[in-house]
């Protein structure tokens, strides 16, 4: 079961997109039922119909002459994949800081996810997964990426001291990020998110109801072992440009964000653009 907010509570939800049929396709988020969808140990990873392409890939790297791997095998070559999606991210997202926020309860038993902070690049803080792709080609795709993870963006300087303090700026933008981030992450595990495309939370979720969302490929895919891989980035939006992308569609309100100077960031503290 998955957590639908931002705390590591284990809920009754399981949640599903209704499309629209609007120019810029919007995703509704509607409670439904539990229908939890089983996460794979590392080893019956590679038992799956992927797994003898994926792993010839990963074999080049390390030079295996079997076929398939042990399980202590497959847990050194995922720990190798995560040491070569940090890099890949760090390519993206400048260098991350050396504290990461660790959920209590794993995200891949039903807890909550840990966030990864990258401070050095653009102003403010980016705010990323780590637990989408456990290995190169699986876990979340798009149209865009054969793998992906989530970041969203801030103004605000990090400052760890304040993250679970709300009364400030950037404890408040911390919280609504941690909220959004988990909502979206377990979705992404069974429905396709594209660059362009929009999502809405109905008005009575708990911590995000009522927000708007857009989503973008930040970065370019990466080639090589990890062909395909990137990041989605999630902008929170005001609703009037949340109207404003469904009838002219995503690319033209992230045009006018970037004219603007508010992308990629979710700070709402800012005139809409739409």
């Amino acid at each position: 079961m998955r957590p639908p907010c931002g705390d590591a509570a284990v809920t009754e939800a399981t949640y599903h997109m209704r499309q629209s049929n609007t120019t810029g396709r919007t995703s509704r988020f509607t409670q439904q039922p539990p229908a939890p969808k089983a996460r794979l140990s590392v080893s019956e990873l590679f038992v799956s119909r992927n797994s003898t392409v994926m792993f010839n890939r990963l074999k080049q790297l390390f030079g295996s002459k079997k076929e398939r791997p042990s399980e202590d095998e497959a847990a050194k070559l995922a720990e190798a994949w995560q040491d070569q999606k940090s890099k890949l991210m760090e390519k993206i997202l400048g260098r991350e800081h050396d504290m990461v926020m660790h959920a209590i309860i794993p995200y891949a038993i039903g807890g909550g996810l840990d966030l990864y902070y990258y401070p050095h690049s653009i102003p403010g803080t980016a705010i990323a997964t780590k637990e989408l792709s456990d290995l190169p080609d699986q876990g979340s795709s798009n149209r865009v990426f054969s793998c992906y993870e989530l970041a969203m963006f801030t103004r605000h300087p990090l400052n760890l001291d304040h993250a679970k303090d709300d009364s400030t700026a950037f404890g408040k933008a911390h919280a609504n990020i941690n909220s959004i981030l988990n909502c979206i992450a377990p979705y992404s595990a069974t429905a396709t998110l594209n660059p362009n495309e929009t999502c809405e939370f109905p008005a009575d979720m708990k911590h995000v109801g009522g927000k708007c969302l857009l989503f973008d490929a930040y970065g370019p895919p990466s080639a090589g072992l990890a062909r395909g891989f990137g990041l989605l980035a999630v902008i929170e939006l005001h609703r009037s440009e949340m109207d404003f992308a469904r009838s002219a569609g995503g690319s033209e309100l992230i045009q006018r964000l970037k004219s603007a100077g508010h992308y990629p960031y979710s700070d709402l503290d800012r005139e809409p653009v739409a």
